[in-house]
């Protein structure tokens, strides 16, 4: 209502003014944008599985929905980026992000805590990625993976013959967990057989099939074949890979046989000497920022000699479900919580690349719930 009925109202004129179509369109642009960021950092986000290491679970071409209330989403740390653009501006090596300005980790509240067996998505928590390109990124800049989680903060977790313990108590294959296995004698099978029981070429250990990635299920199947003489979990106790996270004279492991080692728990304080400080040197150096180094057989911390250490946050050991071919925690440690994305849910689309043009799509996988 027009109070001062003596002055003429041009309010209604004002609001009747229409927009041009550039300024529409700009408008519903920015209003996309602005809710698209907001979904994709607070609710959820969309991702694709590029390799194999979890296989069966989650296959090569999977595109999944991630979601960030579960665990809490994380709030941004570095909020100045380019929208739904990670790292590089496209085909350039561009930041697409500046790191002028940090904020400090915070998480928002969720529905609840990662819980092991939980197939997890975070930011790799290594300097350099597999491929050997540097992953040197700001926390929520890295390079995104997905693994399942088999070890919780406080755990004590080991790998004997292949088979997972954790808290010395045996842990049973996963419904879709692969492991090498060796066909005895070796044995040509046709393209449409080895379809036939899921697999793909990425599943070939050896040209000739003596060895293959396989479930248990598809094991017992080949064991049943007149012309197989055996099919057995292929295993190396004397091998040491030197690529393992915490490689030494006193941890020489390698994926078949690792550990025991301790998962770092938030306000527990550990012993820490020589016999044991490589397991946890990249944590304190690199998650919880301080500098290590040992003098004469001692362990001193930003110059201060020690013999324990508190960690300040908690941490999750990862590992993937194709455990024969996966860069998984073996290999680069624990993930922190701070690196901790999100809990995949839902896989909307799989593509195989490998399948003839009218098999491209795997209909059987469309709109299907990730089950831990």
């Amino acid at each position: 209502m027009n109070w001062k009925f003596w002055k003429k109202d041009n309010s209604a004129a004002k609001t009747n003014v229409k927009k041009s179509k550039t300024r529409e369109w700009l408008d519903a642009i920015v209003f996309a944008v602005v809710a698209a960021t907001i979904i994709r950092t607070f609710l959820i986000e969309a991702f694709t599985i590029p390799t194999p290491s979890m296989e069966k679970t989650m296959l090569v071409g999977d595109f999944l929905f991630v979601s960030k209330v579960n665990y809490g989403p994380r709030t941004p740390i570095t909020p100045l980026a380019i929208p739904f653009i990670h790292q590089y501006l496209p085909f350039t090596k561009l930041k697409s992000y500046t790191d002028a300005v940090q904020w400090n980790y915070h998480r928002l509240p969720g529905f609840q805590t990662v819980k092991r067996f939980d197939i997890v998505v975070f930011n790799f928590p290594g300097t350099n990625d597999i491929d050997g390109s540097s992953n040197d990124f700001p926390i929520d800049k890295k390079v995104h993976y997905v693994k399942r989680c088999v070890g919780m903060p406080g755990d004590s977790l080991r790998v004997v013959n292949t088979t997972l313990y954790v808290n010395n108590e045996q842990i049973n294959s996963i419904k879709g967990e692969q492991q090498m296995y060796i066909i005895d004698p070796p044995s040509k099978f046709e393209e449409s057989t080895l379809r036939e029981w899921g697999l793909a070429n990425a599943d070939m250990a050896e040209q000739n099939s003596s060895a293959l990635m396989l479930t248990k299920e598809v094991a017992t199947k080949i064991r049943q074949l007149p012309s197989i003489n055996g099919v057995n979990v292929y295993t190396d106790s004397i091998r040491k890979e030197s690529s393992m996270f915490c490689f030494d004279n006193f941890h020489q492991f390698n994926q078949y046989n690792f550990g025991p080692i301790w998962v770092p728990k938030e306000g527990v304080e550990i012993p820490l000497n020589i016999s044991n400080y490589k397991v946890y040197e990249k944590a304190i150096i690199h998650d919880e920022n301080n500098k290590l180094e040992v003098r004469e057989g001692k362990i001193f911390i930003n110059d201060k000699a020690v013999t324990s250490y508190k960690f300040k946050q908690n941490y999750y050991f990862m590992m993937g479900d194709n455990r024969c071919n996966s860069w998984d925690s073996r290999y680069w440690g624990f993930v922190p919580e701070t690196h901790v994305v999100g809990k995949a849910v839902f896989v909307w689309l799989s593509w195989d690349s490998e399948a003839s043009l009218l098999h491209k799509i795997r209909w059987s996988r469309m709109f299907r719930l990730i089950h831990d």
